[in-house]
């Protein structure tokens, strides 16, 4: 038995040659069949036109793997040990993780002006406010909403809050809660966020910084594929979901805000990406600001 490491590489059929780079072609039928799976298991739709880009997405693990095409690669997905020691790589390949701190700004500003103090004049002290950061990359939209909130409490006596986060990627999540950044990623950061909430490392040469206790501790981090049923118990004051329904077709988008909405609690807010639209749904929400929707009833 020929252990899959050992294998000698042979150029594929239908391969060609880039930069010194073995870039392996898909067969039609194979793109359909990953397209059908990826589409059904993780809500993301992979049109005809996505084609040329998962083949150079998928390069790596065939190299990794030392096969020679993706017909293999697709035989050892869908075999059981496939299903569980490559499908969390597959997600890796197929997602896409841009953030930023402070990311869309005008959403922070809305918060700290408009919805949290409702929230605390509604709650009163004691209440704790619950916070989603659904589709949380690596980390760097729960961590502006763990420092937005402190500040907000640091004003505001008796106000606490809790903040989960989710992502679909096992690869992310483990950056977000190992919670180090580069220094070139912390300018919309705000100076006296910095001060509170960063700590740089102690060899300067290396520019990076980390996520404070403080901001850390109020955040915590777990696995969420949006297809499955949301397993997390109670209701949330406010969801963050950003930028990661644009990957869906209308009838999920529909349906994954509709689940959001029974997670909301009433007068709860839901914030979406700027180039996400809620049009022509029925939802129980109200427009409140150009992607802030409040619950109704």
């Amino acid at each position: 038995m020929t252990d899959r490491k050992s294998k000698q590489r042979r150029p594929a059929q239908g391969a060609d040659s880039q930069n010194g780079v073995c870039l392996t072609r898909m067969d039609h039928k194979i793109f359909e069949r990953f397209s059908e799976f990826i589409k059904e298991e993780l809500g993301i739709k992979m049109p005809s036109s996505k084609k040329t880009l998962l083949e150079a997405r998928l390069q790596k693990r065939l190299r990794d793997l030392c096969m020679n095409s993706h017909e293999e690669y697709c035989e050892y997905l869908f075999s059981p040990s496939g299903m569980e020691d490559e499908l969390p790589n597959l997600v890796d390949v197929v997602t896409t993780n841009t953030t930023d701190f402070f990311r869309e700004p005008k959403h922070f500003d809305i918060l700290t002006s408009r919805v949290l103090p409702e929230l605390y004049r509604r709650g009163g002290t004691g209440r704790n406010v619950n916070i989603w950061s659904a589709g949380c990359s690596s980390g760097e939209e729960p961590y502006t909403l763990s420092m937005v909130l402190s500040e907000f409490a640091r004003m505001n006596v008796g106000f606490t809050f809790s903040i989960l986060a989710t992502d679909i990627s096992n690869h992310v999540l483990r950056m977000a809660v190992r919670a180090v950044y580069p220094e070139t990623k912390i300018a919309p950061i705000p100076p006296e966020c910095r001060k509170r909430y960063l700590l740089r490392s102690k060899d300067r040469e290396r520019k990076l910084v980390r996520i404070a206790q403080e901001a850390r501790s109020r955040v915590r981090f777990r696995r969420l594929n949006f297809m499955e049923e949301f397993r997390f118990e109670g209701q949330l004051d406010v969801i963050f979901c950003r930028n990661v329904v644009i990957y869906f077709d209308r009838e999920t988008q529909e349906r994954l805000f509709t689940r959001f909405c029974h997670k909301l609690v009433p007068g709860g807010y839901l914030f979406i990406g700027h180039s996400e639209s809620l049009a022509g749904m029925t939802l129980p929400l109200v427009q409140v600001a150009p992607t802030v929707y409040r619950r109704i009833g």
